[in-house]
């Protein structure tokens, strides 16, 4: 089982990322939360692993903290939730406001989620509520900020939106939240923020 790589960072295209870990390339999937405080291309980085086997193959996941990682395991455990729910919970809320949305049983703004529906959301407050506070334990990034700044940082957004389960229309109203020099991940993380205040 793989629980921790350190390496170069290859290339990162959110949900997509390699690490080169002694000239063998490692692809990962990560929530955007991890995506936001990549390093730039080229450089190294640190991630705790969730190795996972499917029926059509095998899929590693990558995240900056351990809490991200815990979190995505918890959410799982949830009836109906897999992988990808998991990395959209990440994607559209910090760990600290996943874990203060599902104490205060916040249905609504779980609902925002894309892939979570009411009955979804319902079960995340009553099978996760007693286990959020733990959520937020063990946040210490592994790995420092530096992202870079991509040559078209709007594309590269609307491309992370859709793949996190936004619709193009969707996508194109939270992309004004975009401000002239923001980085993808800037746009991203305002454009999350601004669907999950509703």
């Amino acid at each position: 089982m793989i629980g921790r790589l350190k390496g170069i960072l290859v290339y990162k295209s959110p949900p997509q990322l390699m690490v080169d870990v002694g000239g063998v390339g490692y692809e990962l999937s990560a929530p955007m939360s991890t995506f936001y405080d990549l390093p730039e291309v080229g450089r190294e980085v640190v991630l705790s692993t969730h190795y996972a086997v499917k029926e059509d193959g095998v899929a590693l996941y990558g995240f900056l903290t351990e809490a991200e990682r815990r979190l995505f395991r918890e959410v799982q455990k949830v009836t109906g939730v897999g992988a990808k729910i998991a990395l959209a919970v990440l994607s559209g809320a910090s760990v600290d406001e996943f874990a203060r949305l599902v104490q205060s049983g916040d249905v609504t703004a779980l609902c925002r989620i894309p892939g979570i529906g009411k009955k979804t959301a319902e079960r995340m407050v009553v099978e996760l509520r007693d286990r959020a506070a733990d959520f937020a334990g063990g946040a210490a990034v592994l790995a420092g900020p530096g992202a870079g700044v991509p040559a078209d940082p709007a594309a590269e957004a609307s491309v992370a939106l859709q793949q996190l389960g936004y619709k193009p229309a969707e996508v194109q109203k939270m992309l004004r939240q975009a401000a002239p020099g923001d980085s993808a991940e800037d746009i991203i993380r305002k454009a999350l923020r601004s669907v999950l205040k509703g």
